[in-house]
C-alpha cells in the first residue's frame, strides 16, 4: 500500500454513525458510570476522542509509537524541554528558530538549562560540543531560514553513543519527505501550524515519540500543564493532513523553479535551496529525504536591511507575514521579523544577514510567482537608480 493510500485509510469512519470525516467531540466533560469507570475518556483536557483520532494519525505519519498534539508549535517544544532538569545542556543547531532561541535563552536559561549553539550541518561540531551534562541534542533540518542540512544519522550515531536524547525539528522537512525516526531520532517535532495544517488557518504543535515510554512522559506533560490543542483545531489538522503529500509535491516543485531563477538573477548574492547542486549540503538532502521542500531564501547584493524590506515590501502575490507552509506563498525579512529575539551579532554569525528573505512558496502557478518576484527586484532597482542619482 502506498503512504497517500496509507494515510487517506488511517483517518477512521465513525463507528457509532459511519461518518467519513472524524466528528469534532466539542465537550469538556465526559458522564461516566461510576467513579472512574468511563468509556476511554473522563476530562478533555486529558483527552478528547478528536484530539487522540489525529494524534495517532500523525504517530503513523511519522513512524512513531506516540503523538501528543499542543497548542502551538511552541507548547509542543515547551514539553520536550521539560524532560530536562536543572544542570542539563543542551547542543543546538546555531541557525535556529527565533522563538525556540527565546524559549531557550529567556525561559529555560533561568532554570539551569544551558544551550550551546553550533553548525550541526558539520557533525564534528556536534561532537565536539559534547560534555557529561549533556543531555538533549535540538536540530531543525532543513533549519530555518538559512536552510542548512544536518546529517541525521551521523548525529543519530552520537547521540545513542552517549546516551543523549535526540530531537528533530522536522516541520520543514514533513514526513512526506523526511522521517527523522527512521534515521535514529528519539523524538520528532512539527509546528502543525506549518505544513501539516498547510491552509494559515490555525494554531498547532506535535510531538512523535519512537519509543511508547518517552511518548507517556511527554503526555504526562500535556496533561499536567494543559496547553492542549482543541477539537476543533484538530478536526482541522486532520482536514490538513489529508491532502500533505499533494500539497508537498507541489511546494517542492514551485520552489525549484524561484530558486533557479534566483540562482541566475543579477541582484541576488546567495541562494539557500537544499534541491540546488549548488548547495553546501545537497548530496546529504538526496541522501535523507524525498525532496527539498517549499522554502527558499535569499540574500541581496546590496546586504542592508533597507533593500530587503524595500523587496519584501514590493510584492503582489508574496504576502508579508509570519509563518510558512501555507497554500498561499509568503514572505518575510528574518531580520526584523521571526528571528528578531536574536542578537545582531549571534544572528549575523548563524548566516541570517541583514538582507536575507525568507520565501515560503505557495501553490499559485509558478509563472504569476516568477512575475511578481521580478517585478519587485525592479522596483529595488529603480530605487536605487534614483537615490544615486
Amino acid at each position: 500500500m502506498s503512504n497517500i493510500t496509507n494515510l487517506l485509510h488511517s483517518i477512521p469512519v465513525d463507528p457509532l454513525t459511519g461518518a467519513i470525516a472524524v466528528p469534532i467531540y466539542q465537550t469538556s466533560t465526559f458522564v461516566q458510570d461510576a467513579p472512574g469507570v468511563n468509556k476511554g475518556y473522563d476530562y478533555a483536557r486529558t483527552n478528547n476522542p478528536t484530539r487522540e483520532t489525529l494524534e495517532k494519525i500523525v504517530a503513523g505519519l511519522e513512524g512513531g509509537s506516540t503523538g501528543i498534539a499542543f497548542s502551538s508549535g511552541l507548547a509542543a517544544i515547551d514539553a520536550v524541554l521539560k524532560l530536562l532538569q536543572s544542570g542539563d545542556e543542551i547542543i543546538a543547531v546555531d541557525d535556529i528558530y527565533g522563538g525556540a532561541f527565546r524559549l531557550f535563552d529567556k525561559v529555560y536559561r533561568k532554570f539551569g538549562i544551558n544551550v550551546t549553539y553550533v553548525d550541526t550541518s558539520d557533525v564534528q561540531n556536534v561532537l565536539d560540543a559534547i560534555t557529561p551534562a549533556t543531555k538533549l541534542i535540538w536540530l531543525e533540518t532543513p533549519t530555518n531560514p538559512t536552510l542548512k542540512i544536518s546529517d541525521i544519522g551521523a548525529i543519530a550515531q552520537l547521540a545513542r553513543a552517549h546516551k543523549i536524547l535526540f530531537a528533530v525539528d522536522n516541520t520543514f522537512g514533513t514526513p512526506v519527505l523526511q522521517q527523522p525516526l527512521a534515521l535514529g531520532a528519539d523524538i520528532v517535532i512539527h509546528s502543525a501550524t506549518k505544513y501539516l495544517g498547510g491552509h494559515s488557518d490555525l494554531i498547532a504543535g506535535v510531538v512523535v515519540t519512537k519509543e511508547p515510554a518517552l511518548g507517556a512522559e511527554i503526555k504526562f506533560y500535556q496533561n499536567a500543564c494543559g496547553a492542549i490543542l482543541s477539537p476543533f483545531d484538530s478536526f482541522l489538522l486532520i482536514r490538513g493532513i489529508e491532502t500533505l503529500h499533494l500539497r508537498v509535491r507541489q511546494h517542492c516543485a514551485n520552489a525549484r523553479e524561484i530558486a533557479l531563477f534566483l540562482e541566475q538573477h543579477p541582484l541576488v548574492d546567495k541562494v539557500f535551496y537544499p534541491g540546488l547542486s549548488s548547495h553546501p549540503h545537497h548530496d546529504i538532502a538526496i541522501k535523507q529525504s524525498k525532496g527539498f521542500g517549499g522554502i527558499v531564501s535569499f540574500t541581496l547584493k546590496n546586504d542592508t536591511a533597507e533593500a530587503a524590506q524595500r523587496f519584501v515590501t514590493g510584492t503582489k502575490y508574496f504576502k508579508l507575514a509570519e509563518s510558512l507552509g501555507g497554500v498561499k506563498s509568503l514572505l518575510c525579512h528574518p531580520a526584523a521579523m521571526t528571528h528578531k529575539s536574536i542578537p545582531d551579532e549571534k544572528r549575523r554569525a548563524a548566516g541570517v544577514a541583514d538582507s536575507l528573505i525568507r520565501l515560503s512558496v505557495g501553490l499559485e502557478e509558478p509563472e504569476d510567482l516568477l512575475a511578481d518576484l521580478a517585478h519587485a527586484f525592479h522596483q529595488i532597482q529603480s530605487a536605487a537608480v534614483a537615490i544615486f542619482n
